[in-house]
């Protein structure tokens, strides 16, 4: 312990050019010693205390997902709050659609109660989070909307070999006049998705044409009026395949509509895996996103940046797997 109060006294002298003496005397509260020396030594005194303060405090991470937490999202959240718990670190959330309109990323650097983020489907263009960057702020992108620049540290699932899966299955099965539903234009997971499928339907020699493709926002109202659009042409489709499993919820309701029997007279195939999946009539073939493992590994990306290394991938994409169920089986016509 006197060590430890010898080096601090010498500490607070080097900091303030007077004498460990004199230091001495002035925590001893002697009276021999100048107002302004005394001054000096305290305010010293005091940076050294809260310096050692700010080295002690349980770091915080912000966690932006600026959208409601569904089964999806509300995955990803979960994972990345328990593990951020195993490490020690604090979550500051905020998450609801109001998010995706606030100014976060631009804020962030100038917070002294936040350490780091964890940005999950960002809705902001690549050259704000280049910007976030050039601050200095660490930060992880999970499930990224658009292409992470080069020096972003990202995690995704590996869409484009889902996607192709999931269309090889199909084909296996007799399937060559597919409808593709796919998610929004000049997102990272609908364009990886589609060239999935485009991939794998080229390889069977079957051409994907535009009367076959629908691109919207992937909710269930929108999955089941577009995949009514697909099943009102002429030949409709022997197969549909969707963006996400709540677009394969809607379809599913417009087959029964017009009186289809799945997977008798249609076969569906959803993504995501989420509960929703085991619970439809049939339950859904579809792909699994390793979601919880996307969580964690972001959290375990990002304290190897604030401990001062750089990570050995920037960009990690985890793989996916097929999950054949009732809703698809071989061609009935």
């Amino acid at each position: 312990m006197p060590d430890n109060r010898r080096a601090s006294l010498r500490d607070i002298a080097a900091d303030t050019g007077v004498s460990v003496a004199t230091v001495s005397r002035v925590l001893n509260d002697h009276v021999n010693v100048a107002p302004r020396t005394r001054d000096l030594v305290l305010q010293a005194v005091e940076r050294r205390k809260l310096h050692a303060e700010s080295h002690t405090r349980t770091r915080t991470v912000y966690v932006r997902c600026p959208y409601v937490l569904t089964d999806y999202f509300g995955l990803i959240v979960s994972s990345i709050a328990e593990t951020l718990k195993i490490h020690g670190l604090r979550l500051v959330l905020d998450a609801g659609e109001s998010a995706q309109h606030s100014d976060a990323l631009t804020d962030l650097p100038g917070q002294d109660d936040v350490d780091a983020a964890i940005l999950i489907l960002p809705p902001e263009d690549g050259d704000q989070l280049v910007a976030l960057a050039g601050t200095g702020f660490p930060f992880v992108v999970v499930d990224p909307r658009t292409p992470p620049p080069p020096d972003i540290a990202a995690v995704s699932a590996a869409h484009f070999s889902g996607a192709r899966a999931v269309a090889d299955h199909l084909i296996g099965l007799g399937h060559r006049d597919i409808g593709v539903l796919a998610g929004p234009e000049e997102w990272l997971a609908s364009d990886a998705r589609l060239a999935g499928h485009r991939a794998a339907l080229a390889q069977a020699g079957i051409l994907l044409t535009e009367d076959r493709l629908r691109h919207f926002e992937p909710t269930t109202a929108e999955g089941r009026r577009a995949a009514g659009e697909l099943l009102d042409t002429t030949p409709r489709p022997t197969a549909i395949v969707c963006f996400n499993d709540k677009v394969a919820v809607g379809t599913l309701q417009a087959a029964r509509e017009r009186g289809l029997r799945v997977p008798a007279d249609l076969s569906i195939a959803g993504f995501d895996d989420i509960d929703l999946s085991q619970a439809t009539d049939p339950p859904l073939t579809t792909v699994r996103q390793p979601l919880q493992e996307m969580g964690s590994i972001a959290v375990t990306h990002l304290m190897r940046v604030l401990e001062g290394h750089r990570p050995e991938a920037l960009h990690i994409e985890l793989a996916t797997t097929l999950l054949v169920r009732e809703s698809t089986a071989a061609v009935s016509r």
